[in-house]
């Protein structure tokens, strides 16, 4: 399995990177000049009413930005998955129309972490390591679906958890 790029939870505005942003602004400007500029020049009869040559323009400037940014997040979401960069990247930029971006989104792994006790590389939405069955988070000791730390009871089974034997770092404190 590959290494997993990490990225807190808190700092999502880090997975669209600046050359992406920078490629969509350049993007934009270049649909707006084509649109407004270049297109203009090479009709021999009047357009269509300026409103809506606006939002046409607009619109594509926008769909041609936003496809960038979508591919610059994928670069960035693809390591945290253990996914390839460069083959989702690259399916993006080749597949027309968004669909290499509906792709990824379909297929996409869940998100990988480490396990503090013995440092395999573990799905976000495991319970216990496979590697050394340490416990990653709080579950119900009847269904072990995921519980806060907070909840009394299991909101799926109603089994009562304090009588669970919890390890003391995944309970709050003060009960």
């Amino acid at each position: 399995m590959r290494d997993p790029q990490s990225i807190t939870v808190n700092d999502d505005s880090r997975l669209i990177p600046l050359w992406s942003i920078v490629v969509a602004i350049a993007a934009f400007v270049a649909v707006e000049y084509y649109f407004w500029i270049v297109l203009p020049e090479q009709r021999h009869h009047p357009g269509p009413p300026m409103g809506f040559r606006v939002y046409f323009n607009v619109s594509w400037g926008l769909l041609v930005a936003l496809y960038f940014l979508m591919v610059g997040y994928i670069s960035k979401d693809a390591p945290r998955r253990a996914m390839s960069m460069r083959f989702w990247v690259l399916i993006c930029l080749v597949m027309p129309g968004g669909i290499g971006a509906v792709l990824y989104f379909l297929l996409r792994q869940p998100e990988v972490s480490l396990c503090p006790a013995c440092g395999t590389h573990v799905q976000s939405d495991f319970h216990f390591c496979p590697q050394c069955d340490y416990q990653l988070t709080a579950n119900c000791g009847t269904c072990f679906r995921t519980v806060r730390a907070t909840d009394q009871f299991c909101t799926r089974c109603g089994h009562d958890l304090i009588t669970d034997r919890t390890p003391a770092r995944l309970r709050v404190l003060g009960e």
